[in-house]
């Protein structure tokens, strides 16, 4: 297993499940966005003084501003490592293009590949913190759920109206 397509072909494998999480981090920043949007339309100012209406509404926001947190860790992992590598971006960056293109140059097969596997190893600690991240953001959103459904049935009977969802 020492080719070097092997190792080109598992680091691919691995950065190409990148965009599934941040597909996922992309929607679900929407769905929060529209379940703040129909509280917000939906709430009163004298609604928070009641308690019936004020507790599911604080549950809420504080649901979503875990869920927040972790969309934020989902988007912004940490990015150390990968020290003296000529593949991973936040190591290639700390050169000049003259020093790159002469440390690439001189790279035997053999250091290639290596780094390669690094990175390979690198880029699945990356993803696994993002996985993680929007795991525990979709929980934590689903978890608002039920308050934001009480909070709208509440202020929906004290204002004998249904709620507003455009």
């Amino acid at each position: 297993m020492n080719d070097l397509a092997v190792a080109e072909h598992q680091l691919d494998r691995v950065l190409s499940l990148f965009s599934r999480v941040d597909t996922r981090a992309t929607g679900l920043f929407a769905v929060n966005a529209a379940i703040l949007t129909i509280a917000a339309i939906n709430v009163q100012a004298g609604d928070l003084k009641l308690w019936y209406i004020a507790i599911p509404g604080i549950l809420m926001l504080i649901g979503l501003a875990i869920s927040y947190t972790f969309l934020y860790r989902c988007n912004f992992p940490d990015l150390k490592g990968g020290q003296g590598s000529l593949i991973y971006f936040a190591e290639v960056q700390k050169r000049t293009e003259a020093m790159f293109l002469r440390d690439f140059e001189a790279a035997t097969d053999e250091a290639y590949r290596h780094d390669l596997l690094g990175q390979v190893w690198r880029n699945s600690q990356i993803l696994c913190q993002k996985y993680n991240a929007i795991a525990w953001a979709i929980r934590s959103s689903a978890l608002t759920l039920l308050p934001f459904a009480t909070f709208l049935l509440l202020t929906a009977i004290t204002h004998s109206r249904f709620p507003v969802v455009h």
